[in-house]
């Protein structure tokens, strides 16, 4: 019987996301395919020093342990590198412990197309041509930042945060205030529409499998005492009371229970960030993220009417 990935949270990866891969892009953009390829032969048993994703990543696959016979998470490393080359990213997962087991390799073609055929609920990768293609196709992606965080090994939780207008939800509202300019229009576009949920946004579906995760752990803690959830989720939004409202219905009406949400009303988001430490953190605008990432893992969701007007430059794979 084929491996179902139906009821999996499946995230599909690109190496440079997980690994830090600069040294050996600089090698690819100023010697050349050939000196890239005699580089990777020759460091194929030199592991790959952690990147932006690692660290949600390594806790995210621990979750793995509610159910060992039937993982829920699956996370396949799709890859611009051909088979050849990708041997040493495959000798880094090893070396680093990390449980992936499959792989897709394609020789420099994006591959945002092989998206809905491995049934992947969200797409991570630091090249941003590859996540405008994907996030253009409706798939949910992002562009990981560079970043200084120093992840803490023996931090056991998992900690994600999401904007929540062009993230979570549609760009609805946020249409509306880049249309006018007119906080007080937003507040009462909002008010007027506080019991009718946002359309989901482009991690709607993601965030819904984190809930479930989440339903799942506690179900375990409720009949383990000594197992501890892991995994929380949290809104940091520059929306404020009393545009909070139609938040928090949304949330309801998806089924959805975020453990913390920050209505900032235009506080700078990096202030509280610092303090929650997420390892990882979803914005569809680089004002904010800009900020926040050179303090922790980052990633920019390319999506709605804050990246009509152009987009954040492209990286490598």
């Amino acid at each position: 019987m084929p491996y179902q990935l139906d009821n999996k949270l499946v995230i599909g990866l690109a190496s440079s996301a997980l690994f830090d891969l600069s040294e050996s892009d600089a090698v690819f953009r100023t010697e050349g395919e050939a000196a890239y390829r005699a580089c990777q032969r020759r460091k194929q048993s030199e592991p790959l020093a952690q990147g932006v994703a690692f660290p949600f990543i390594r806790r995210l696959l621990s979750l793995n342990a509610l159910d060992p016979d039937d993982p829920p998470i699956e996370v396949i490393l799709l890859s611009r590198n051909d088979p050849d080359t990708g041997l040493r990213v495959m000798n880094s997962i090893r070396h680093h412990a990390l449980p992936m087991t499959r792989a897709v390799f394609l020789q420099g073609r994006s591959p945002h197309a092989y998206i809905p055929a491995l049934k992947i609920s969200l797409f991570l990768s630091a090249n941003g041509d590859d996540v405008r293609l994907a996030t253009q196709a409706g798939h949910a992606a992002g562009q990981v930042l560079d970043t200084d965080f120093n992840d803490d090994p023996d931090d056991k939780e998992l900690r994600i945060a999401f904007d929540f207008d062009g993230v979570v939800a549609d760009d609805e509202a946020e249409t509306l205030y880049q249309q006018t300019r007119d906080l007080s229009a937003f507040h009462h576009h909002e008010q007027e529409q506080v019991d009718i949920p946002h359309a989901p946004g482009p991690l709607a579906a993601f965030i819904r499998k984190l809930s479930a995760l989440q339903q799942r752990e506690l179900a375990r803690a409720a009949l383990d005492p000594g197992y501890t959830p892991r995994l929380r989720i949290s809104i940091v939004t520059a929306r404020n009371a009393p545009s909070h409202e139609r938040v928090i219905n949304t949330m309801r009406a998806w089924d959805i229970t975020v453990n913390e949400a920050f209505f900032l009303g235009g506080i700078e988001k990096r202030a509280v960030l610092e303090v929650l430490r997420p390892h990882v953190y979803f914005d569809d605008q680089r004002l904010h993220l800009d900020p926040a990432a050179s303090a922790l893992p980052s990633v920019h969701v390319p999506f709605g009417i804050a990246n009509r007007r152009g987009g954040p430059p492209a990286g490598s794979e």
